[in-house]
């Protein structure tokens, strides 16, 4: 009886992945609608003139090839759960030439250092070990389907996205990347338990479970030590890692090269591509602190590339002062999925105070083995000319990350200002500032709602974003005046991003109306090579590529999508909201730190509008 009431209590219980199978499948917006928003959308960046002969290319491709190949599309969609989803992956990841270790990556720091682990020589190890086997429970959890379904509101969320986080990896092509993904829950069968260690340019490897057990942080910590002492008294490696941050042709070549130079190295490559996930040991000392996480989170993204293997979904970063940085492939999952595991890891590890306050004893387990790849004169020399390019292109970074500390989400809340919004808006109040001009700009939505949903572009510079920002500038405006068009921006904002989350966006529908001319060799319809298309963003050309990372106390970034851009990611919490932007140096016109620093003010400025509102 004992027994069945205890199965009775697990099945009550959801299992992480028990809805998938029920999710709604991606939805095809009407065709008229997702055309008048994308109208909508691009006036901003047009006079009367352009917008005219742009809504005459839109009419025309609504009465003729867009209705064509929106019928192609609706037949798609009927034998697909996720019309989407191949051609998302592709598009946006597998086909990249570039260097998707710099340009997609995605990395943040590890907020410890505002709690139980504030920077501390000496450290590294034994941090290090609690946080790996914390990471560990959490895979733990997830293989017994024990991570809590997440929601929005009521709907229920796919959940695919978290199998991505483990025993993933990204191998290059020559024309088209491919992911690997060996995780399995324990329903499924085996999964592969293996760490890679990465230490002055060496590999090692060792097994998270002992004789049917997981490691404990004492036994993590002996392997860890070996690892470093050996990496420490001996020479350094060759760092093939250093590879992953080539153009991905390039990195396809080389990896064949090895392959060909000795049938062990595909073994060894495939040791790492299984892995659970890559522990970096990182023998630098960033700066840090809860204010200004600025050298963390760029030493985080674009540090010694010897020791991160650009390609894994997850590597976890710890440099030698004890504090820690994610950093992870893009195309496997979207932030938000690697956000909940951090924050559920932090959550443990907070209650425990930082320390492991189980067993000291150590079992007899296998020490590390190391990963030594055959090289000649060739790699060794590819090894250095990819590192120096490598850090010629990061060295051209401008990258800070603040928290901006008057106020945060409680206070905004009591104004009834959706958090999000007023951050977006005073990006765009703070581009117009500093440019001149409106920016075009990209905000993730998350459609997960939806069969393997990822997501969907707010394009927050809207007509009524504009038409704000304009009245904050002109001296000739009045607060009333001001605060009238500051909620119309609000309400037109949170209306958009409420309708990319049910699957109503536009720029995901235009893009697989594209795809599909593209399959079947069809010339690319006007309203692609359009002026407006471009200026507005689209194909790829946002000025500003911008994300919420979310409530917790995790933040992370990328870099801009175009030259002339900036990334800016940003987190809020009930008392701050931290900011992280980037830019490039090259480009005269970008500057990340005034922009943030405008920003900050502008949040300034959008309070003093509702207090003086007040009065």
């Amino acid at each position: 009886a004992r027994i069945m009431e205890k199965q009775v209590l697990e099945s009550s219980e959801e299992r992480t992945f028990q809805y998938q199978d029920s999710l709604p499948s991606l939805p095809v917006p009407p065709l008229d609608e997702s055309l008048s928003k994308y109208l909508d959308a691009v006036k901003p960046f047009l006079n009367q003139e352009e917008y005219q002969r742009t809504e005459d290319i839109v009419k025309k491709f609504e009465n003729g090839i867009g209705k064509e190949l929106h019928q192609k599309l609706l037949e798609r969609a009927k034998t697909r759960r996720n019309w989407l989803e191949d051609w998302w992956l592709n598009v946006a990841y597998l086909d990249l030439r570039i260097s998707t270790q710099i340009h997609c990556n995605m990395g943040g720091p590890g907020p410890y250092l505002e709690h139980c682990w504030p920077p501390k020589v000496g450290t590294q190890l034994e941090r290090a070990s609690v946080n790996i086997w914390h990471t560990l429970k959490f895979w733990d959890l997830l293989r017994a389907e024990k991570v809590a379904i997440e929601r929005s509101g009521n709907a229920v969320l796919d959940m695919n996205q978290f199998r991505m986080l483990f025993c993933t990896c990204k191998i290059p092509g020559y024309t088209r990347d491919s992911i690997v993904n060996f995780f399995k829950t324990e329903t499924e069968g085996e999964c592969p338990s293996h760490l890679i260690v990465l230490c002055r340019g060496r590999v090692f490897a060792f097994d998270a479970i002992h004789e049917g057990n997981m490691v404990t942080p004492p036994e993590i910590f002996r392997q860890l030590t070996y690892i470093q002492k050996r990496c420490h008294s001996e020479p350094d490696g060759p760092g093939l890692a250093a590879l992953t941050s080539n153009e991905r042709t390039k990195w396809a070549e080389l990896r064949e090269y090895l392959i060909n130079l000795d049938p062990k190295n595909l073994t060894l490559l495939e040791k790492i591509q299984r892995s659970l996930f890559v522990v970096c040991l990182d023998d630098s000392s960033p700066h840090a602190t809860p204010e200004d996480y600025t050298e963390l989170t760029r030493l985080g993204l674009t540090g010694d590339p010897t020791v991160r293997w650009g390609d894994k979904s997850y590597n976890s970063i710890f440099f030698s002062n004890g504090i820690c940085s994610a950093f992870c492939d893009h195309s496997p999952f979207d932030a938000m999925a690697l956000i909940t595991m951090l924050a559920c890891t932090e959550k443990t590890i907070l209650e425990n105070e930082g320390k492991w306050k189980g067993s000291d004893k150590v079992r007899d387990i296998p020490w590390p083995e190391e990963l030594v790849f055959t090289v000649d004169q060739k790699v060794i020399s590819e090894i250095g000319r990819t590192k120096e390019l490598y850090y010629k292109k990061v060295s051209d970074l401008q990258l800070v990350n603040y928290a901006f500390t008057s106020f945060g989400k409680a206070l905004l809340r009591t104004k009834k200002l959706h958090p999000d919004t007023f951050v977006q808006l005073a990006l765009q109040l703070a581009y117009y500032k500093c440019h001149g001009r409106p920016g075009c700009c990209y905000e993730t939505a998350m459609t997960r709602r939806f069969y393997h949903g990822r997501t969907e572009t707010i394009r927050s510079c809207t007509v009524e974003a504009v038409e704000w920002c304009k009245s904050m500038l002109d001296p000739s405006d009045g607060t009333y005046q001001r605060l009238q068009l500051m909620h119309k921006a609000f309400a037109k904002h949170n209306k958009m991003r409420k309708e990319c989350e049910n699957g109503k966006g536009f720029d995901r529908h235009l893009l697989g109306l594209l795809l599909i001319a593209q399959e079947q060799g069809l010339p690319v319809p006007e309203l692609y090579v359009d002026k407006a298309f471009t200026a507005s963003g689209g194909g790829g050309n946002f000025v500003l590529s911008t994300s919420l990372t979310g409530y917790t106390r995790f933040s992370g970034s990328t870099l801009p999508m175009v030259e002339h851009g900036y990334g800016f990611f940003y987190s809020i919490r009930d008392d701050r909201i931290v900011i992280s932007c980037s830019s490039w140096k090259s480009c005269p016109e970008t500057d990340a730190e005034v922009l943030c620093r405008t920003v900050f003010q502008c949040f300034q400025d959008m309070l003093q509008l509702t207090v003086t509102a007040q009065l």
